[in-house]
C-alpha cells in the first residue's frame, strides 16, 4: 500500500487507495481527494474515478472466476473468512483510527464497528458448514428428491459511508461464502477504509477475481448496473436513501432480478408514562445524537406520553445542552464529531426551512457550528470541519414534513400523544418502517407495541440503534424490499434454491400419475354398533 506526501496537519499520511481487480491494483488517470470531516485540510485518502472500461474490467474478472469460486467448496472458502476475522481482530485499532479520521465517528464507534466486521466473520466461517439442503420423500418408490443453495453468480455490492466497512462486511462476507464472486463499489466519503479493508481479503487469501474493487461516486454505481442489464451481474445488494433503492428495484425487476434492498427510515421511539425516564432519556439522546444522526437506525421522531412529556422535554433539552461535540480524532470524549460530507452538512442545512414552514417550533439548535456559534462544550476547531448543532424540533403532529422525512443528521422530533393505542398509530404514521423502541415498565404496553409496530426490527426499554452479527437486519415499508442482512437469514439473499429429482427405477414415473396410492377399502359400521 502506497502513501504519497502531503502538507496535512500533524504529519498525516495520504492514502492512494487504488482499484483493485483480479487482484491487482489498477489507478484510472482522474482523481478524487477524501478528506477528513473534522478537517477538512487533512487528506486522507486520494482515489481513482473508475471509468467504464475499469467497471467492465471489474465484471469480466468476476464472471471469469466465478464458476471456480462456486465450485470451492464451502468450508473451504469459510476458512479464508476466519482467517479474515484474525487479521481484523489483528488491526482493529489501527483500522478503527484511520474510519474516524476518514468518515468523522468517534473512535469508540469506530472500534465497534471493526468489531461488528470481527463478529461477522466469527458468525460466517461457522456457516460455510451449514449451508444445508434438505432430503424430500418422495411420493414415488425408487426416487430421491432434494434441495440444494446454489450461488448466483456476480454480485453488485454498493455500500454508504456512514458504516463504511460494517454494512459491507454485512454483504461480502455472506456473498463471498456463498460462492458468489462480487464487484464492490466503495462509499465516495470512504474510499480509504474500503480499501484498507479489501486488502485484508487478499492477504486472508481470498483467490483474485474473487472480490473486485472499485471506487466513485453515483454515477460510478450507475455505470456498474448496466451489468444488470447486459446479464454480467446476477445480483444487487445496496445500503443507501429509499430514492435509489427505487432506482435500483426498477433495474432489476425489468430484468427479473431480486434486489437486497436496505433503506431509509423515521424510526419512532416511544416514551410511556410508566417508562423509567432516566433510562429513556438515556437511549433517546444516543439514539437522536449518536454518529451525529447519521444512521439509518437513529430516531427520528420521539413519541411523548402526555403525562410525562413536559418532564421528559425539559430533561431532554437540558442533556442535549451538555452534549459535547467536537474533533474526535484529537478528543475521544465527544459525543459525536462532524457531518461525514459537505453535502452531508448541506441536506442537514435544509431540512429548518422545511420544518418550520410545516409548523414545528425549533426549541433547540442552531445550524452549523462556527467560532462565532459554538457550544460551551465544543472540543476542537469548529471551522475546520463540518460540525451542527443538536436540533430538538417541538410540537410536531405526525403530518408535518419534518415527522415524515428523514434528516440524516442531528436533529429530532417531539410528538403527543395520550394512549398506547394512539402511540403506535403515530409511530406507524411514516412511510418507513426500518427501527423502532418503546420505553414502558408496562409489558401489556410492550406486547401491544411489538405485534403491531410496522417495523422490521423493535427494541423494548432500548436505544432504536444497534444491531448485532446474528440477529436479522432490514425494514418493512419504504425502508426495504423485505430481504434481510445479518445472521442465517441473508443467507436467501445470495442463495436460490435448486430442487433435485433423481429416479433410481429405471423407468418413467410421472408425478401425480403414476405415484402408488395404497387402494383402501374403508368398513362401512355404525359406531352404535359397538357401544
Amino acid at each position: 500500500m502506497e502513501t504519497i506526501p502531503n502538507k496535512n496537519p500533524q504529519n498525516n499520511k495520504t492514502l492512494l487507495a487504488q482499484h483493485i481487480i483480479d487482484g491487482k491494483d489498477f489507478a484510472d488517470s482522474t482523481t478524487f481527494e477524501s478528506k477528513n470531516p473534522s478537517n477538512i485540510e487533512d487528506v486522507v485518502a486520494v482515489a481513482p474515478v473508475a471509468q467504464k472500461n475499469t467497471v467492465n474490467q471489474a465484471l469480466q474478472a468476476a464472471n471469469k472466476t466465478k464458476k471456480a469460486w462456486a465450485q470451492t467448496p464451502a468450508p473451504i472458502r469459510a476458512q479464508i473468512i476466519a482467517t479474515l476475522g484474525d487479521l481484523v481482530k489483528k488491526h482493529k485499532d489501527e483500522l478503527a483510527a484511520f474510519m474516524t479520521r476518514e468518515m468523522g465517528k468517534t473512535f469508540k464507534e469506530s472500534q465497534g464497528e471493526v468489531q461488528e466486521v470481527i463478529d461477522t466473520c466469527d458468525f460466517f466461517q461457522s456457516e460455510g458448514r451449514r449451508l444445508y439442503g434438505q432430503t424430500v420423500p418422495s411420493e414415488m418408490r425408487n426416487k430421491e428428491l432434494f434441495t440444494y443453495r446454489r450461488p448466483y453468480g456476480v454480485v453488485a455490492v454498493i455500500t454508504p459511508s456512514n458504516f463504511p466497512i460494517a454494512v459491507a462486511s454485512w454483504k461480502l462476507i455472506p456473498a463471498i461464502l456463498c460462492g458468489n464472486t462480487v464487484v464492490w463499489k466503495s462509499p465516495p466519503e470512504a474510499p480509504g477504509i474500503a480499501y484498507l479493508f479489501a486488502k485484508l481479503w487478499q492477504q486472508a487469501g481470498l483467490p483474485s477475481g474473487v472480490l473486485n474493487l472499485i471506487h466513485g461516486d453515483g454515477s460510478v454505481g450507475a455505470t456498474l448496473l448496466q451489468g444488470v442489464e447486459d446479464g454480467s451481474i446476477q445480483k444487487v445488494t445496496f445500503t443507501g436513501s429509499t430514492r435509489v433503492g427505487k432506482i435500483i428495484g426498477e433495474i432489476c425487476g425489468r430484468n427479473l432480478q431480486t434486489p437486497s434492498l436496505e433503506l431509509g427510515g423515521k424510526n419512532p421511539l416511544v416514551v410511556m408514562d410508566d417508562a423509567n425516564l432516566d433510562l429513556a432519556l438515556e437511549g433517546a439522546i444516543w439514539a437522536s445524537f449518536g454518529t451525529a444522526g447519521q444512521r439509518c437506525t437513529s430516531a427520528g421522531n420521539i413519541i411523548l406520553h402526555k403525562n410525562i412529556k413536559n418532564e421528559f422535554t425539559t430533561r431532554f433539552l437540558e442533556r442535549a445542552k451538555q452534549i459535547k461535540i467536537g474533533n474526535p480524532n484529537e478528543d475521544r470524549s465527544v459525543l459525536y464529531g462532524p457531518m461525514i460530507d459537505e453535502h452531508y452538512l448541506t441536506h442537514f442545512m435544509e431540512h429548518f426551512d422545511h420544518a418550520k414552514k410545516g409548523g414545528a417550533n425549533l426549541l433547540y439548535g442552531k445550524g452549523r457550528i462556527t467560532k462565532d456559534n459554538c457550544p460551551e462544550n465544543f472540543s476542537g476547531n469548529p471551522e475546520a470541519g463540518y460540525f451542527v448543532w443538536p436540533t430538538i424540533w417541538d410540537r410536531v403532529t405526525i403530518d408535518q414534513w419534518i415527522a415524515q422525512n428523514e434528516v440524516f443528521g442531528p436533529a429530532i422530533s417531539l410528538i403527543e400523544v395520550s394512549s398506547i393505542e394512539e402511540a403506535i398509530d403515530v409511530a406507524n404514521g411514516t412511510p418507513y418502517g426500518l427501527s423502532s423502541a418503546i420505553y414502558t415498565n408496562n409489558r401489556m404496553h410492550a406486547y401491544q407495541f411489538k405485534s403491531n409496530i410496522q417495523s422490521g426490527m423493535c427494541s423494548i426499554n432500548n436505544s432504536t440503534t444497534g444491531a448485532e452479527a446474528h440477529l436479522p437486519f432490514g425494514g418493512f415499508k419504504n425502508s426495504g424490499n423485505g430481504t434481510r442482512e445479518s445472521g442465517i437469514w441473508v443467507v436467501d439473499a445470495f442463495t436460490q434454491w435448486q430442487a433435485v429429482n433423481d429416479e433410481l427405477s429405471g423407468k418413467l414415473q410421472l408425478a401425480q400419475m403414476d405415484t402408488e396410492f395404497v387402494d383402501t377399502q374403508p368398513q362401512s359400521f355404525s359406531l352404535k354398533e359397538l357401544i
